[in-house]
């Protein structure tokens, strides 16, 4: 503990009894809902969420499709706000203190989710929330290539910080760029170059790669990401 500060919960996952057994030991650790609804497991399940879930229960892997069913579909919203308010609800059922809350695939940057993932969230006691902004200029500093796209995401922003006025955010995330190959190699070129105010790095450590793992995520550096978390000497505080 020390370098990893916080961790987020998705609830209707596999293995998330075992993660909140593993979080209560460790009175440290600052945990937060990760907001499944794109590629993921839902709580309700297709019953309920007909509109805006797979046979199986699962959210599709097709983002834009259901960033338009939540926007122009008043079906689909009501399933939507079912279902956030469910993993919010579920979240509080593991006696966890809610720290934060983000979103996969970083979709609380749709207005439609992130209204309600606010709304919600306040009644269960939200008050943070993660602003995915990963500032260009420091990334092209590092050599990456950053285009329109990389800019365009970074100013939308703006509209998130807006909707969660009076809830605390860090100034700027790093992990985009570099999902899944935070290394740390790429750490220690970064650390260097963070900007004033409170920065947020985050990875997706493992011990292993497992086949779930391989399948889901195949190019990431699990390993190597949860190496760089116990490099001696790091001076990394927050991830």
């Amino acid at each position: 503990m020390g370098r990893l500060t916080q961790a987020s919960l998705m609830v209707a996952a596999p293995a998330a009894a075992d993660a909140v057994a593993r979080a209560s030991g460790l009175p440290g650790l600052n945990v937060g809902l990760h907001l499944v609804l794109v590629d993921g497991a839902s709580l309700l399940g297709h019953a309920r969420l007909p509109h805006i879930t797979q046979a199986d229960g699962r959210f599709s892997v097709d983002q834009a499709a259901l960033g338009v069913k939540y926007f122009f579909s008043a079906t689909a919203r009501r399933e939507l706000y079912a279902e956030i308010e469910a993993q919010f609800a579920a979240f509080a059922a593991t006696g966890l203190e809610l720290h934060h809350a983000d979103a996969h695939k970083h979709f609380l940057l749709h207005p439609t989710i992130a209204s309600m993932m606010i709304k919600v969230g306040r009644r269960y006691g939200l008050k943070r929330l993660r602003v995915p902004a990963e500032p260009p200029g420091i990334m092209k500093a590092l050599g990456e290539r950053v285009g329109f796209a990389d800019y365009a995401l970074y100013a939308w922003t703006r509209l998130l910080r807006w909707q969660a006025r009076g809830m605390e955010m860090p100034d700027q995330v790093f992990g985009i760029k570099w999902s899944g190959h935070m290394t740390g190699e790429r750490i220690e070129r970064l650390l260097p170059l963070l900007p004033e105010g409170r920065s947020e790095i985050y990875f997706h450590p493992a011990t292993v790669r497992d086949e779930v793992l391989a399948a889901l995520m195949p190019d990431y550096e699990h390993v190597a990401e949860f190496e760089a978390l116990l490099v001696p000497g790091c001076p990394l505080s927050r991830a």
